[in-house]
């Protein structure tokens, strides 16, 4: 009997407590560690060994074998001090190293327990039944599977000679040749099993063993004879849905495809190989699956409209589940081709927008916009798009908040159909009214025989651009309030409600919180308005636009004036960046085109001097005072006497012209530099048959 104390019962002393425990040959006398909370010694009480916290205590107990394992140099040489001569030292260098070979044995015992579980889990729950012999013809395999068919358990099987329990698995027969039997068609019991039997060779090439795997083919054979029934049936069906001129598509319960006809191929474009096995909206240019609908809500669909194919044909589908003892086994969808209907009637719509001159010009494309405030909102826009929610764009005049409105109708849903543009400052209350809402037959003097149809019921299906909507009296708020809330309007003198389907866009340099608190703007509309706000930067705040914006703008007058210029020096574009620009783009392209006017025929690039800029000499023309020039317009020759009315009359007519001339027919900046309201200017304006 060898006597081992362990000095030392941190994770390597608690290895080799566990290695040599089992030993019949060694007895652990004693295991030390000055820390009462390491493992080893919690392990040495669960064992019933002695523990201790110095050598001393063991040194008169009888030892020959001390394995230090702490690692400690000066502990290693205060125990060889103290040792007897018959007793071994082992130190902590060779401690360590048998430490990790046991803690690797350890390791790949447990690893190779798991293996072997894992491999007993996986043999045990596969449908194949198995069998496997040694070297020697006894069974060392009888898997789950092997039991369910020979009714015997593994436990009765394990260890017997295989030649003798069960003959008829011929293993002993492939141990004696070596030679596998594959596909053995035999009868077990009036079961019919087919059966693989192959020897198992060693990495020398020598028989180790023989394995038979087998399973029940009884149900097969009788499936057979019905999927070859399935077959005639199915290639009956195919005959039929081929035949049909309607294109028919069919998915599986997972969305993907699993039949088309020719009549879809012809129609769509689409062969086989680009929709069988691929997901159900592998053939949409536009639109939702409805094959993906169907299938989560068990529920048809008709009449849906969508574009399939490369060709983007206009379809109609008609969509419904396939239930089979009530599961889900699909969806099958009959598609009608409608494009030569849809192109007559685009067509014809295309032809209502141009007669009545409705149509959006602008796209995304038109808009030019760099800086991280600008992509904000053209991003914002082109989300804006995608729905049908109300708009509202904010930003200063001449921002381009009505290229916004055009862009926005145009990538919308609602693109062929109408787009009106009402500048809701430019008209009288009253005439705003039932522009807007339309009239009744006999509602007011001059009413139209049999009324007149409203703004909003013109643009039903299609969009409705309010522009200068913080200039709306309170009474007409109210009454857009209510087309907003409910979708409908009422006409003039009328007591019907209409439904209407116009998508209202919005648009005002008005501080609308301002005008909430002045009680000059409803809350109620503010919060049906702000549903979808897009702020429009000023040009101010993105200047690095400016070349850009000037290039477009130059292409577009050399081709108005038929001038060929070609680009702005960097001169002018210092001088342009330099500028705060308070009448933003409008601006710009009024300094762009009266530079090409200013410039020789022989110049081709802009320069400084060309430029003017009315914002760099002063902040505008004031409205209380007329300018000197303009009274000497209108000094008349002596002894030509008029009404002092009619005297300022013509003088207020020219300075209103020279003031939009300034601003280039923007009434909104024009009211702003007179000091006056927008609609005090359109009343002036209709006043002097200026509109």
């Amino acid at each position: 009997m060898i006597h081992v104390v362990i000095v030392g019962a941190g994770r390597g002393g608690t290895a080799i407590l566990r290695a040599f425990r089992d030993l019949a040959s060694v007895e652990i006398v004693g295991v030390i560690d000055i820390d009462d909370g390491a493992p080893g010694l919690a392990l040495a009480h669960q064992y019933g060994i002695r523990t201790g916290q110095s050598f001393e205590e063991f040194a008169s107990e009888p030892m020959e074998l001390v394995f230090e394992a702490t690692g400690d140099m000066q502990a290693y040489e205060a125990i060889r001090r103290k040792l007897p001569a018959h007793t071994t030292l082992i130190p902590g260098e060779i401690a360590n190293l048998m430490m990790r070979l046991l803690l690797e044995k350890e390791e790949l015992i447990h690893e190779l327990t798991i293996s072997r579980q894992e491999l007993g889990v996986v043999l045990n729950s596969t449908h194949d039944a198995m069998i496997a012999v040694n070297e020697h013809g006894i069974i060392t395999l009888f898997n789950a599977a092997a039991e369910r068919l020979s009714v015997v358990s593994a436990e009765d099987m394990i260890g017997q000679l295989a030649s003798v329990a069960i003959p008829n698995s011929r293993l002993h027969v492939v141990l004696e040749t070596g030679e596998p039997e594959l596909n053995q068609l035999q009868v077990l019991d009036q079961i019919r099993i087919i059966t693989n039997r192959v020897p198992v060779r060693d990495e020398k090439g020598n028989l180790a063993g023989a394995v038979a795997v087998f399973r029940d083919i009884t149900e097969i054979q009788s499936l057979a004879e019905e999927v070859t029934n399935l077959k005639e049936f199915r290639m009956m069906l195919e005959a039929i849905i081929n035949s049909t001129q309607d294109a028919i598509s069919v998915v599986d319960s997972e969305g993907h495809g699993i039949m088309i006809n020719p009549a879809y191929t012809r129609l769509t474009g689409l062969t086989e190989e680009d929709i069988i096995g691929k997901p159900a909206d592998a053939d949409i240019a536009e639109g939702e699956s409805m094959h993906m609908q169907v299938l989560r809500t068990r529920r048809p669909v008709r009449g849906v409209s969508m574009k399939l194919g490369p060709k983007r044909r206009e379809v109609l589908v008609n969509v419904a589940p396939i239930e089979v003892d009530g599961e889900l086994k699909g969806s099958v969808g009959i598609v009608h081709d409608i494009s030569e209907i849809k192109k007559l009637t685009d067509e014809l719509n295309v032809a209502k927008q141009l007669i009545r001159k409705l149509q959006a010009k602008y796209t995304f494309e038109d808009i030019i916009g760099t800086s991280n405030e600008m992509v904000a909102a053209i991003e914002q826009a082109k989300k804006a798009a995608d729905t049908p929610a109300t708009v509202l764009l904010r930003g200063e005049s001449g921002t381009g908040k009505e290229l916004f409105a055009h862009a926005i109708h145009n990538q919308s849903v609602r693109r062929y159909n109408q787009f009106i543009r009402v500048n809701c400052a430019a008209l009288s209350e009253s005439l705003l009214e039932s522009e807007l809402f339309g009239y009744e037959e006999g509602a007011f003097t001059g009413a139209r025989r049999g009324g007149k149809k409203g703004l909003f019921e013109e643009a039903s299906g299609g969009t409705i651009f309010l522009d200068e909507i913080g200039e709306l009296s309170m009474h007409m708020q109210a009454k857009i309030l209510r087309v907003l809330q409910e979708k409908e309007i009422t006409r003039v003198g009328g007591t019907n409600a209409l439904q209407v389907d116009a998508r209202v866009i919005a648009a005002t340099n008005v501080n609308l919180e301002r005008a909430i608190q002045q009680g000059q703007f409803r809350e109620d509309l503010y919060y049906r308005l702000n549903v979808l706000p897009i702020i429009i930067p000023p040009l101010r705040y993105r200047k690095g636009d400016l070349d850009t914006i000037s290039q477009r703008l130059i292409a577009k007058f050399n081709e108005e004036y038929g001038r060929q210029v070609e680009q702005i020096s960097s001169a002018a574009l210092a001088r342009m960046r330099d500028y705060s620009w308070p009448g933003n783009v409008r601006e710009l392209e009024n300094a762009i085109g009266r530079a090409l006017i200013q410039m020789k025929f022989t110049e081709t690039i802009i320069e400084p001097q060309h430029l003017i800029l009315y914002g760099e000499a002063a902040s505008g023309v004031k409205s209380d005072v007329m300018p000197s020039a303009t009274i000497a317009a209108f000094h008349e020759p002596e002894g030509e006497l008029h009404a002092l009315e009619e005297v300022v009359g013509r003088a207020e007519r020219q300075h209103l012209e020279r003031v939009l001339q300034k601003t280039k027919g923007n009434k909104t900046e024009a009211a702003k530099l007179l000091g006056i309201a927008v609609r005090s200017l359109y009343y002036k304006l209709e006043k002097y048959g200026m509109q």
